[in-house]
């Protein structure tokens, strides 16, 4: 859809951003997700193949957070790696706001990271911040928990289980979003978030399935 469609439902410092990085359209999902309440401080479970635009769902519920609501935004990534591309991404993307990363030294609250707009961090990291009563806990505005799947995760799932669950007790106004390509109860997830459930197939390259034997590949109609 034609992002100035959707104008009326951006906030404006969040729509300016859009424009400064050439946005002229937006994907299904993207969509969906604004009619669904993305702008209205609902939780979302947004649910949509790899490479469908599910990131920007995300970056558009943090810029609304710091741009519109005037709070922080933290982004919840399952890996290091993972977390030090998103810093160099987003602060690529959006170089005038005040984007930090954190991922290690679980024995300090990082009381210095008061001074950033959107925190870019680990679920045991965030876990462990929230247990060290950093500072600037209240001020989280939104949340976005990306690979949200990984919830049935045996290594990281409990973890991140009991941050979301610590999170809606002690932020009552916080805004959830959960990012993933692959769930399997969908509802039951969307129900235990308080979200709207945002299911989505569209993805930007055809997904043939088939079966490879003896050198040839059979495809399924």
């Amino acid at each position: 859809m034609k992002l100035i469609k959707l104008k009326d439902k951006i906030p404006p410092k969040v729509y300016k951003e859009l424009e400064k990085r050439n946005f002229e359209e937006l994907r299904p999902n993207q969509v969906k997700s604004i009619k669904a309440g993305l702008f209205e401080d609902k939780n979302l479970l947004v649910c949509t193949p790899t490479a469908s635009g599910k990131t920007l769902v995300g970056e558009l519920a943090a810029l609304n957070a710091v741009l519109h609501d005037r709070g922080k935004a933290v982004y919840v990534v399952p890996l290091k790696a993972l977390a030090s591309e998103k810093n160099k991404q987003f602060k690529k993307d959006y170089p005038d706001l005040k984007i930090a990363l954190t991922s290690g030294d679980f024995d300090s609250n990082d009381s210095y990271l008061a001074k950033y707009d959107i925190i870019i961090t680990t679920s045991e990291k965030f876990d462990s911040l929230i247990r060290h009563r950093t500072p600037w806990l209240s001020q989280v505005k939104t949340v976005i928990i990306d690979e949200i799947h990984l919830l049935n995760d045996v290594s990281r799932g409990p973890t991140l289980e009991i941050l979301i669950t610590i999170l809606k007790q002690q932020l009552k106004n916080l805004q959830l979003i959960g990012l993933s390509a692959t769930i399997g109860n969908t509802e039951e997830l969307a129900e235990w978030l308080g979200a709207e459930l945002v299911v989505d197939k569209w993805r930007p390259v055809k997904l043939d399935k088939g079966i490879y034997k003896d050198g040839e590949i059979k495809f399924y109609e």
